[in-house]
């Protein structure tokens, strides 16, 4: 994904005459210190539940994802910055305004918001939900990368955000649009000032210095609202948690946090409804493609870990006190790959013996 996605943007931004870029060093910055976050974390796993789980083979998959997360995101950011260089003058918000109506018979959803929610602590409320998917992103990809029981788990759901953020790109391009916030700014005007508007407003002035010269060092912008990645990566997540397994709690609170955020994108102005929508369905293809990609077997994800003990002996064994021939040792629990198992193997042996032998 991360191969594809870096062709893409680079051929892409040479096509609209700008570079290759990452503005003042945003993605660099962030995966330098989610990746000392992740080495702490497995420092941290290793002194509580032992050096058995971190084999090399799964130090290089976990350090390779989350490389590839990042690589990925850069690409992204690449591809959604050039979309008004690409398909100049094309704007799609008259048309997902109406559709947004024909939805609520006639009405605008961020007004209707507005008139249910009021514009006072609501907005504060919902700013704070939008903007807690900044942080949620990263601690979900290194806390799946990095505690998942099975490594195949946490790199399934670093492939399905990697693939949210190459389809997401690519709706960009296929409906380019501001949103209500920059094409309808009257319905906004009552709510007060918080985070969001400062980000709104900073938005805006990014794009208009990015249009003046998009050669610019450091130029770069930011608004797109078909579809909304809030919703299709924290579609993603709650979806995900189901299919790893993942007590019902943590499960009731992602979709709780995908709900709200639903609700502030619409009425903070980022999204018209139907991007919402749109990003659901993006979510739901990233998992599709994820799963696909990665062989990932929800089954085997949702049954939970072998206890560690004696494997019970083959039942001829068992009848006679002694193993039969050709009956093999049991394997050591939670062994992941053909290392562990040899390491394990002559302790297996050792078990069978005892378990064989008869009393005095």
């Amino acid at each position: 994904m991360a191969v594809v996605t870096l062709i893409t943007a680079v051929a892409a931004t040479r096509a609209a005459g700008v570079p290759f870029r990452d503005p003042g060093n945003a993605v660099a910055d962030r995966f330098a210190l989610i990746g000392c976050v992740a080495f702490l974390l497995v420092v941290l796993d290793v002194v509580v539940r032992g050096r058995a789980r971190w084999t090399r083979r799964r130090g290089v998959a976990v350090a390779s994802a989350l490389t590839s997360f990042y690589v990925t995101y850069l690409a992204y950011r690449n591809l959604k910055s050039i979309v008004p260089l690409l398909r100049p003058g094309d704007s799609f918000d008259r048309t997902l305004a109406d559709v947004d109506r024909g939805l609520f018979a006639g009405h605008d959803p961020a007004t209707l918001l507005h008139a249910l929610l009021g514009t006072g602590i609501a907005a504060e409320v919902l700013s704070v939900v939008y903007y807690a998917f900044f942080y949620f992103v990263p601690i979900s990809l290194v806390l799946g990368l990095v505690f998942a029981p099975r490594p195949q788990g946490g790199i399934f759901y670093a492939l399905a955000l990697s693939i949210d953020w190459g389809l997401g790109a690519a709706s960009y391009y296929l409906m380019p649009a501001l949103g209500p916030v920059y094409t309808a700014s009257a319905a906004f005007a009552a709510l007060p000032s918080t985070e969001t508007s400062h980000l709104q407003a900073v938005l805006i002035r990014q794009r208009l210095g990015f249009l003046t010269d998009p050669a610019a060092t450091g130029a770069h912008q930011g608004i797109a609202a078909f579809a909304s990645l809030h919703t299709a990566i924290l579609f993603t997540a709650a979806v995900a948690a189901h299919m790893l397994g993942l007590g019902r709690r943590l499960r009731i609170g992602l979709w709780a946090l995908c709900g709200l955020t639903v609700v502030a994108t619409v009425y903070l102005g980022w999204h018209y409804v139907v991007d919402d929508l749109a990003g659901a369905v993006i979510g739901m293809l990233a998992l599709a493609l994820a799963r696909g990609l990665t062989g990932f077997e929800p089954r085997a994800a949702r049954r939970p870990p072998k206890r560690a003990g004696l494997a019970p002996l083959p039942a001829a064994a068992a009848g006679s006190g002694r193993p039969t021939a050709g009956a093999r040792a049991p394997e050591a629990p939670f062994a992941e790959t053909a290392g562990e198992r040899d390491a394990a193997e002559p302790l297996s042996r050792v078990a069978v013996a005892a378990a064989s032998e008869r009393p005095a």
